[in-house]
C-alpha cells in the first residue's frame, strides 16, 4: 500500500509562485509515474503535470512554462513548483502514483489564488 502526503498549498496572489510537496511512505519513483492532478468546484479532475520512472516529463498547455515537475529520490517526495499564479489555478491538487491497474491518491492541498 502506498500512502501520499500533498503539503504546500495556500492563498497566494495572482503572479505569486507556490511549491507543493508529496511525501510518499515508500521509494516508487522507480516504478510508478507520478503526477500531479487538479479539481476546481464543479469541473472534472484534470492533470497538469506528471514524471514518468525514466524522468520524461509532461505538461498541458494550460501550465506549460508555469509549472515545473520534480523528484527527489533520496526524500521519496515529489514536487510541483508553481509560477506566475493565476485565479484559474485555483483548485485542491493530488498527487497521484500510477502503474498498470493501481492509482494511488493524496488527500489534496488546497491552492487559491486571489488578490
Amino acid at each position: 500500500q502506498v500512502q501520499l502526503v500533498e503539503s504546500g498549498g495556500g492563498l497566494v496572489q495572482p503572479g505569486g509562485s507556490l511549491r507543493l510537496s508529496c511525501a510518499a511512505s515508500a521509494n516508487i519513483f522507480s516504478m510508478y509515474t507520478m503526477g500531479w492532478y487538479r479539481q476546481a468546484p464543479d469541473k472534472q479532475r484534470e492533470l497538469v503535470a506528471s514524471i514518468s520512472r525514466g524522468g520524461s516529463t509532461n505538461y498541458p498547455d494550460s501550465v506549460k512554462g508555469r509549472f515545473t515537475i520534480s523528484r527527489d529520490v533520496a526524500k521519496n517526495t515529489l514536487y510541483l513548483q508553481m509560477n506566475s499564479l493565476k485565479p484559474e489555478d485555483t483548485a485542491v491538487y493530488y498527487c497521484n502514483a500510477h502503474l498498470l491497474i493501481k492509482d494511488y491518491w493524496g488527500q489534496g492541498t488546497q491552492v487559491t489564488v486571489s488578490s
